[in-house]
């Protein structure tokens, strides 16, 4: 891309209000809420919050937003920041832990507890199903005429398309990493299988993609200005979700073997403080039973 091109790239944006004011209220409750809390809250919780909306800016605001209906590489990259950048970095934030810790007392009880142990939450923190909806929404969306419709489609790409990428990517990561308060948490170990496993789908859509031998979206296959040819186009977007895809997914298995590890430190560190004072009511009976001698 010579530097006139990548000028006109760059200098073009597409500034929705309703996004931005979306976004801005969800920061402004998020940074309201920190102060609410009754205990100090974590800063670099409210930084991966913070950096999970930026991204989303970055998609939805700047140039990306701008040329996603005419690069198709723009549209992945678009779909793999949302769901792989902004997603994790949103649960990371640890939101439901948020509102409980700024709710008072009256409401815990009307309405955070109840949610957060209801049948509905239990059902969407499930990691099975979450792992399910989110294949499937990989699969689905880039296999069916539906994927053509969004592009042609303003409301549906707006409204269903975009907002199905980032939830059915939050309720994927949520019961995976982060210390988000849920009715019931997986095994570490099957963390990281879903983890690890969830590259299977991703890099099956990143291959067909890639090695299509027609242009898949019609919608792309317009030329341009500047930039790739439809076909190169096309190979590269596939790259980007059968390589890259990886290299970020395996940044979330190590952030989850993290969590791991720092149970597990903090389990021992428990039972060596239990093992302690066990100890030490040993000696001190043992000292009574010396001295009743």
């Amino acid at each position: 891309m010579s530097t006139d091109s990548l000028g006109e790239f760059v200098s073009a944006g597409s500034v929705d209000v309703f996004i931005l004011v979306n976004l801005i209220a969800v920061l402004t409750w998020y940074l309201w809420a920190t102060t609410r809390t009754r205990t100090p809250w974590r800063r670099s919780a409210t930084w991966c919050f913070v950096a999970g909306n930026l991204v989303l800016a970055v998609v939805y605001l700047g140039p990306l937003a701008a040329w996603s209906h005419t690069f198709f590489w723009v549209h992945m990259t678009q779909h793999l920041l949302v769901m792989m950048v902004a997603a994790p970095l949103l649960v990371l934030g640890a939101p439901t832990t948020l509102w409980f810790s700024a709710s008072g007392d009256a409401s815990r009880r009307r309405w955070v507890v109840p949610i957060l142990r209801s049948r509905a939450v239990r059902l969407l923190t499930n990691p099975i199903l979450t792992w399910l909806l989110f294949a499937g929404v990989l699969l689905g969306t880039h296999f069916s005429p539906f994927y053509e419709y969004a592009l042609e489609n303003h409301d549906a790409d707006f409204f269903v398309e975009q907002p199905l990428y980032l939830v059915a990517a939050f309720l994927f990561y949520f019961p995976l990493i982060g210390r988000n308060l849920q009715p019931r948490r997986p095994a570490h170990a099957a963390r990281m299988v879903s983890l690890a496993t969830m590259m299977f789908p991703e890099a099956i859509v990143g291959g067909v993609i890639y090695f299509a031998s027609a242009i898949l979206y019609p919608t792309f296959a317009v030329e341009r200005r500047f930039g790739p040819d439809p076909k190169s186009d096309q190979q590269l977007s596939g790259a980007l979700m059968w390589a890259l895809v990886m290299v970020v997914d395996s940044g979330w298995l190590m952030v989850a073997a993290a969590e791991w590890f720092a149970s597990e430190e903090r389990r021992g560190r428990h039972l060596d403080a239990q093992f302690a004072a066990e100890q030490k009511s040993a000696g001190a009976s043992a000292r009574v039973d010396d001295l009743r001698q």
